[in-house]
């Protein structure tokens, strides 16, 4: 009985002895608007003297609408995203019936978090075009 119950455990063991589990990488991503608003989108889509309609078109509507001292409006967008990886993997060690010994196993875990801010600020002339913008990106 001793001998069928140790050929099983051994039969068993030298199954899932060298069985490697590939690391696995979740990522989930929460942005705060439903357009995804990036520094390139900025670079590549705002100009000086573009109609406001076409900066709505290209970044969505503005957080932030004031006017400045010549009563001028000013558009503020500010945007903060967050990203987090959590990364698992596993592997089991090698099995020796013969010795008498059965494998480790080891596995580790990673989370890794990230936070971005993009504030952007667009001055519009008195005929509602793009008279001057600015911008600034963090990320920590």
């Amino acid at each position: 009985m001793k001998n069928k119950l140790l050929s099983v455990v051994g039969a068993l063991v030298l199954l899932t002895a060298c069985q490697t589990t590939p690391a696995s990488v979740h990522e989930k991503e929460v942005t705060s608007s439903e357009q995804t608003l990036t520094l390139g989108t900025v670079q590549r889509h705002i100009s000086i003297g573009m109609p406001s309609s076409k900066v709505i078109e290209a970044l969505g509507s503005p957080n932030i609408v004031t006017l400045d001292e010549e009563r001028r409006e000013v558009w503020v967008y500010d945007k903060m995203s967050s990203t987090q990886v959590h990364s698992n993997s596993s592997s089991g060690g090698n099995a020796w019936v013969i010795i008498g010994t059965v494998g480790e196993s080891q596995s580790a875990s990673a989370t890794k978090r990230t936070q971005s801010t993009l504030t952007i600020v667009i001055k519009l002339d008195k005929n509602s075009k793009v008279r001057d913008f600015t911008y600034h990106s963090s990320r920590f």
